[in-house]
């Protein structure tokens, strides 16, 4: 197995399915046959609360676990901070004591470089490793943006979320210039998509035109339905809440995209 291509999922806005797309997008890899680690690099839990884990705050190991450890340079056991979740994929927590790490970080030599550092001792053991990072553009997100190959951006069609890519897309280039010279887009996923309002049809379609040259703008559109929230609740993907409606087929079909990107 060669090593592991890593993708952070990120918006500096709130509400635009990051944590969904990580959780339906690595179980979606894993039912093409792939190995999936996902990586919570939020300390509010969403990923992981969406996998199953009722009380992330109660965790005794964790990412910022981790973190702690590669800061110190000491040894950890991967095994005790890794969740196996039982629709195939790995799972490294989050809680919020990562808000401890981050506020840490900023007396810390290389401080960008701490989840790199972190992930390269996973990277041998799969194919794709998913970080669901926070939204905000703090020190944790860079982290992140260091760490990655390459990215994947959720955005809403609507107004504001659109005006607000222009901001990701500045820090992205700004990480790739001082930080990460290899750092890529593989693209943005329209996520929550109303495609019965005109609005959202509208919006689609100038988004595509506006960065269509430059940044892909994945073909597949996650319709917005009630059964992505529910099964959340649930801790299940999509695929093992509900196989057979439309959001479901949506991440079925952005996973193979996913996987038609070369590494």
């Amino acid at each position: 197995m060669s090593e592991a291509k890593v993708i952070a999922i990120t918006n500096q806005k709130g509400g635009v399915a990051k944590s969904t797309t990580t959780v339906n997008l690595g179980v979606g890899l894993s039912k093409l046959g792939k190995k999936v680690l996902v990586i919570d690099a939020d300390p509010q839990g969403s990923l992981s609360v969406s996998l199953g884990i009722r009380n992330p705050d109660e965790l005794e190991a964790s990412l910022s676990t981790l973190m702690q450890s590669v800061i110190e340079d000491e040894p950890f056991d991967k095994e005790s901070i890794l969740f196996h979740h039982e629709e195939g994929i790995d799972l490294i927590p989050s809680n919020i004591e990562l808000s401890g790490i981050e506020i840490s970080l900023f007396n810390v030599m290389s401080r960008e470089l701490i989840l790199k550092n972190c992930i390269k001792h996973f990277k041998e053991s799969y194919d794709y490793i998913l970080i669901d990072c926070m939204p905000s553009l703090g020190l944790m997100t860079i982290n992140a943006l260091a760490a990655a190959d390459s990215i994947i951006i959720p955005s809403q069609p609507n107004f504001l979320s659109t005006k607000g890519l222009n901001l990701l897309l500045r820090s992205i280039a700004k990480v790739k210039r001082q930080i990460n010279p290899a750092l890529s887009i593989d693209g943005i996923l329209l996520t929550m998509v109303n495609g019965r309002t005109n609005n959202a049809k509208n919006i689609s379609a100038s988004l595509r035109e506006s960065v269509g040259g430059g940044i892909r703008v994945f073909d597949t559109e996650i319709p917005h339905s009630v059964r992505i929230p529910e099964s959340s609740i649930e801790g299940k993907s999509i695929f093992a809440y509900d196989r057979n409606c439309k959001a479901a087929m949506a991440y079925e079909a952005f996973s193979k995209e996913v996987v038609s990107i070369e590494k």
